[in-house]
């Protein structure tokens, strides 16, 4: 079992916790990476790019100019792919670029980005993370304190309001709950945080 200390919001040291091994102390596996990330990716992606074939382009009823003598290649329609404004050669058309991942594979995908924010020593434990009103330069001090990346990933096991919008207007910090985070924005942020009790509550739900 690995031990890391945590530290509190003036970045003090706070005692130790142990992680489990089987969720931060994996060695990471790179292949179920890759797949999960583009999976997320493709996901995302909206599927509404479209262009016309020489089929859907308009014109092309008359050829348009005589075979012979004109110093031209011969062309018997303008909607020819080869001709200014004529169709697309396997033109992209609207489509869904969803697929699925087995979840044994985005387990052991999420279990590898933990583990190698954990090798890397990019995983901040908090012992706690409260404020008292919104205020982005509390959020500020507090990430300096902990010598947080510039872009930062901070996990909570309970959605705390005053935590989301204090975050909310700074570029690069991103707040997730233990249910909503994922591979990529893992792996997206040079700094990981996480609160005491999210680290519980990812060890009760992935143990």
């Amino acid at each position: 079992m690995a031990k890391v200390t945590m530290v509190n919001m003036a970045g003090a040291e706070a005692g130790e916790i142990v992680l489990n091994d089987g969720i931060f102390g994996i060695e990471p596996n790179e292949t179920a990476v890759h797949t999960v990330v583009v999976n997320y990716l493709a996901n995302r992606r909206q599927g509404t790019q479209s262009a016309k074939t020489r089929s859907e382009v308009r014109g092309g009823g008359r050829k348009p100019f005589r075979q012979k003598g004109t110093g031209r290649h011969r062309q018997g329609s303008t909607t020819d792919p080869t001709q200014i404004g004529g169709g697309i050669v396997f033109a992209p058309k609207p489509r869904s670029y969803r697929f699925t991942v087995p979840k044994k594979v985005k387990r052991l995908a999420l279990f590898s980005a933990l583990s190698s924010k954990v090798l890397e020593k990019e995983l901040i434990v908090m012992d706690e993370l409260k404020f008292e009103a919104p205020k982005t330069k509390e959020m500020i001090k507090m990430l300096e304190n902990v010598k947080a990346d510039k872009k930062v990933l901070i996990v909570m096991d309970e959605k705390d309001v005053n935590v989301v919008k204090s975050a909310s207007n700074i570029q690069g910090v991103r707040t997730a709950l233990v249910g909503s985070m994922n591979v990529y924005e893992i792996l997206n942020h040079g700094s990981l945080i996480l609160t005491k009790n999210a680290v519980k509550k990812i060890e009760e739900v992935y143990a």
